[in-house]
């Protein structure tokens, strides 16, 4: 593959005599590709040679022998020096690499191995997993996907949301009710229903509400039955989840989740 910018800061150096290793760092790609294919700052020099960046473009426009194989033409738009490449040798640069890496294409070790953390999904326990959910894995998977290909370590982690008062109602409702529901078999749906019947409760009966309160202090404090309820929830919850993540090919190196003892 042609190294294009090093042989634009070649033709650039033998009118200068900079160095031309020193004159590829200045070149760059212009947001518009109406404007050319690279860009040379020409007020990057301006101190060195003394002169008015328009100048120093119109000195190099001027001087610079086009290697016509490789460039159509350079223009200067505002102290900028704009080269276009010759398409047809563009298109059999890019097509000879595509052949050369195949699925490797675009690839690169940019990233020098270093880690990157994509932190994604976080579904709730006990609760659907809803169109927001699905979104951010996806995104989250492309990203992964993309900082891998560049060369770098990415770690992905979903960071579950298992606590809060909503756990303290779930744990009430399944005291007065866990018989009514196969929490086993369609875990999500029958919590849901679940915590959407006690939190009614709750706004009927202020007494409710502060029995929910108690059981999350109690699950704070290690309490064995409503830890073994949080596990229950949490454990089925993730099951279900897994489901979905299977579906969908996502797999994280870490699973964020709180870790509680008896006491």
């Amino acid at each position: 593959m042609v190294d294009f910018r090093c042989k634009i800061a070649e033709m650039i150096s033998d009118v200068t005599k900079i160095s031309k290793e020193e004159l590829r760092n200045f070149i760059e790609k212009p947001k518009n590709s109406e404007m050319g294919d690279y860009a040379f700052p020409c007020f990057k020099l301006a101190k060195e040679l003394k002169k008015a960046p328009a100048l120093i473009a119109q000195d190099l426009k001027d001087n610079i022998v086009i290697d016509e194989y490789l460039i159509e033409k350079i223009d200067i738009v505002g102290g900028y020096l704009n080269f276009y490449i010759n398409k047809e040798i563009l298109v059999k640069e890019v097509l000879n690499e595509f052949d050369e890496k195949k699925e490797l294409y675009g690839s690169s070790n940019i990233g020098n191995n270093q880690n990157v953390v994509i932190d994604y999904s976080s579904p709730n326990i006990a609760k659907p997993f809803h169109i927001g959910h699905l979104r951010s894995t996806v995104i989250g998977k492309a990203l992964y996907n993309i900082y891998s290909f560049l060369g770098y370590n990415p770690i992905g982690i979903n960071h579950l949301g298992d606590w809060g008062t909503q756990f303290g109602k779930l744990i009430e409702g399944y005291k007065r009710w866990g018989e009514e529901y196969n929490i086993d078999e369609n875990p999500i749906d029958e919590l849901t229903k679940l915590y959407v019947r006690i939190n009614d409760l709750c706004k009927q009966d202020e007494s409710v509400l502060d029995e929910c309160r108690n059981n999350f202090k109690k699950l704070e404090d290690g309490d064995k039955l409503c830890v073994d309820l949080w596990k229950k929830f949490s454990e089925v919850s993730l099951k279900e989840f897994q489901r979905v993540y299977d579906i969908l090919g996502t797999k994280f190196e870490s699973v964020c989740r709180r870790v509680i003892l008896y006491r």
